[in-house]
């Protein structure tokens, strides 16, 4: 396989979460074309915010999008071309915040696409003001006082919206991570990968994350057990909390047409025009 990197200097902060992150989505990339995957039919897209550098240090096809727009880009990019495999980064403010109705609709609908959310429980780009995903009691450029709202928990919101498959990982373990980003990419349908991934600069939370990760026994037997141990307070569970196939969106809107490989010719275009 080719050399993923690029040669845009990195500017994430020294320490960030966001490394580990790049070098799970690398692993992951390799073991999909080693199992057959063209990187060719892998498409990405991302919003803004720290995790959309991303785009920059991965030598991958796609669109670099509006703020929270990420999910919208990937959806239209897989029902133009179902035979590409699309991932989505998201950050926990561009993902659920600014593009929270895109993110849900993406999963209630099933698309098949793969979101990976960069949750580092701040928006780090614009340093430090809280997110939807801030802890109560956050203290930040725009809560100095501490957050008074509680935060989203992003796997019961995904579940509830229609996620097929939902998974945490961790991003000092790339190597877990890049095994739920290949679960993730293979599933047919909505994937929602949550990644814990702390900011060194607004939310070092490296301590309480090393002190609470632990991981799933088995993928849990209801939703219903999902959603207790996604928000269980005395760990932070890694793994995958659901998976199920249901019927995918572009399948259910138009069987197996393919709008890119059944495009009429430019020559037939021109003939309707004419008539």
């Amino acid at each position: 396989m080719r050399d993923l990197g690029t040669n845009k200097e990195n500017t994430w902060c020294s320490g960030c979460g966001n490394f580990g992150i790049l070098n799970a989505v690398k692993k992951a990339m390799s073991s999909l074309h080693e199992a057959g995957l063209p990187l060719a039919d892998i498409a990405i897209t991302c919003g803004i915010g720290c995790h959309g550098k991303i785009f920059d240090y991965l030598a991958l096809s796609g669109v670099y999008g509006l703020h929270g727009r990420g999910t919208a880009t990937a959806s239209g990019i897989k029902l133009a071309n179902p035979n590409l495999q699309v991932i989505s980064f998201g950050g926990d403010g561009d993902s659920l915040g600014e593009g929270l109705e895109h993110t849900l609709f993406a999963a209630k609908r099933n698309m098949d696409i793969t979101l990976i959310l960069h949750n580092n429980g701040t928006y780090g780009l614009t340093t430090g003001q809280f997110s939807p995903l801030s802890e109560h009691g956050y203290k930040g450029l725009s809560t100095p006082a501490g957050n008074i709202e509680r935060p989203f928990r992003a796997i019961p919101l995904l579940l509830e919206a229609g996620a097929t498959f939902a998974a945490r990982g961790y991003s000092a373990n790339p190597d877990h991570l890049a095994d739920l980003i290949v679960q993730g990419v293979n599933h047919k349908g909505f994937s929602f990968i949550e990644v814990m991934q702390p900011c060194v600069s607004y939310n070092n939370n490296y301590t309480e994350l090393n002190h609470k990760i632990k991981l799933l026994e088995a993928i849990p037997s209801s939703n219903s057990q999902a959603v207790e141990l996604a928000t269980n307070r005395d760990y932070i569970y890694l793994g995958v909390f659901s998976k199920m196939l249901l019927p995918v969106y572009h399948e259910d809107l138009y069987q197996d047409a393919n709008p890119v490989r059944d495009r009429l010719s430019k020559l037939q275009r021109t003939h309707i025009i004419e008539i």
